[in-house]
């Protein structure tokens, strides 16, 4: 039988998604260099694609414990941006089908900007609803960060359609209609709130981006408006926008 070269084996492997293959078990006789690294790279990868299934399960319990008790249309909700010296606080609100898989969905901060985007767009196309509030920076200084918090976040959910039976929150506690868990650290144990999180972080870090281009000099479309050195020293040299939140040191001392 002739040897296969190693770029056929390379494209085969591919097509390999469990240990048992046999084609996979016969490879490992062979001796050649290239062929065992090409092995080599099947198992780190087929070993990162289990860790990545093993999380989704563990994030998967809140889902599936109210879904146990008749909850169809589980909401996860997340805010980003309460801490940033400029923009607006964002919430999302997303209900995810009850099959939805998505191998690496976490906590948003904790993805690279091409993974929050390629999911976001993937969480889009594929939610059962999904929503986006914004609270700006004017009514967070009326009403302070907290409850603008709150009502984004409620805003998101009573804007989505259909409605939810069950909310899953990312650490706060809301009064609402419908009956909720409110979950510390939410975003990396729910996949619900991971969801509303990388919707509210791209919709946020959009709008971040489309401000700077108005007011370049600080830095927006980079530090998303967080209190980073440069973004103080454009403050203290330029003074601040109408995107600043002037209850919040150090804006409140150029006001």
């Amino acid at each position: 039988m002739k040897q296969l070269t190693i770029a056929e084996i390379e494209r085969q492997l591919e097509n390999i998604s469990v240990e048992t293959d046999p084609f996979l078990l016969g490879i490992l006789q062979d001796e050649r260099k290239g062929v065992q690294q090409l092995v080599h790279r099947w198992s780190k990868k087929f070993e990162e694609n289990h860790r990545l299934k093993e999380k989704f399960v563990e994030m998967n319990v809140y889902e599936h414990k109210w879904r146990k008790r008749g909850y169809e249309k589980i909401a996860g909700i997340d805010e980003v941006g309460r801490g940033p010296l400029a923009g607006p606080v964002v919430a999302a609100a997303v209900i995810l089908p009850k099959d939805f898989y998505l191998a690496g969905i976490d906590d948003s901060k904790k993805l690279s900007e091409k993974k929050r985007l390629e999911f976001d767009s993937i969480i889009r196309k594929e939610a059962i609803a999904f929503s986006i509030a914004m609270i700006h920076a004017e009514e967070i200084d009326e009403i302070n960060i907290y409850e603008a918090t709150k009502k984004a976040m409620k805003a998101a959910i009573s804007s989505l359609d259909p409605k939810p039976d069950l909310l899953l929150i990312d650490a706060m506690k809301l009064e609402t209609p419908f009956t909720s868990e409110s979950i510390i650290k939410g975003d990396s144990k729910s996949i619900s709130i991971a969801a509303a999180s990388i919707i509210a972080k791209v919709a946020r870090d959009d709008l971040m981006k489309e401000i700077s281009q108005t007011y370049p000099v600080y830095g927006f479309q980079q530090n998303m408006g967080y209190g980073t050195k440069e973004h103080i020293e454009a403050i203290q040299k330029h003074g601040i926008t109408s995107y600043h939140r002037k209850s919040f040191a150090p804006v409140k001392d150029f006001v």
